[in-house]
C-alpha cells in the first residue's frame, strides 16, 4: 500500500468461533441486505456486538495515536470489519450502503471530538475488458 507497518493489533484478525455460528462464512456475500443483518446481530447483544465493539476500541485506539489531522489505514477480513463499521456508525443507512465488502474493498470514515461519521464505502470497480 505504500506504507510501513506501525502496528499489528490482534483485535483486527479475531475472528471469535461464536461469530462465525452467527454469521457463518461466505453466505453474507448471498445476504440482500448484509450491513442491515450486521446492525441487527451487533443491536442483539451477542458475539458480534462484542466483536463490533472490540473493532471499535481498535479503531480509536488507533486513530488516537496519530497526531491531530493525521490518518490511519486499518486491513482486516470480511465480517470483522462490517460488525465494526455498522459499531462504529449505528445511525447508518445500512440499506443504501449496498452489498457486502469483498476483497481489498472497505470505507472512509471520519472520526473527531471521539466520534465517527461521513462515511463513503470503497468498492473495487470490476475489471472491463
Amino acid at each position: 500500500m505504500g506504507f510501513a507497518v506501525n502496528d499489528c493489533l490482534e483485535a483486527l484478525g479475531d475472528l471469535p468461533p461464536a461469530v462465525s455460528e452467527e454469521v457463518g462464512h461466505h453466505e453474507r456475500w448471498a445476504w440482500e441486505e448484509p450491513f442491515v443483518a450486521f446492525a441487527h446481530l451487533v443491536r442483539r447483544g451477542g458475539p458480534t456486538t462484542r466483536m463490533g465493539e472490540r473493532q471499535r476500541e481498535a479503531w480509536v485506539e488507533a486513530l488516537e495515536s496519530v497526531p491531530a489531522g493525521g490518518r490511519v489505514l486499518i486491513i482486516s477480513h470480511g465480517r470483522i470489519i462490517e460488525s465494526g463499521l455498522v459499531t462504529c456508525i449505528p445511525d447508518g443507512d445500512f440499506a443504501a450502503w449496498g452489498p457486502p465488502f469483498r476483497h481489498c474493498e472497505g470505507a472512509r470514515i471520519t472520526f473527531d471530538e471521539g466520534r465517527f461519521h461521513a462515511v463513503q464505502l470503497l468498492r473495487v470497480l470490476p475489471q472491463t475488458v
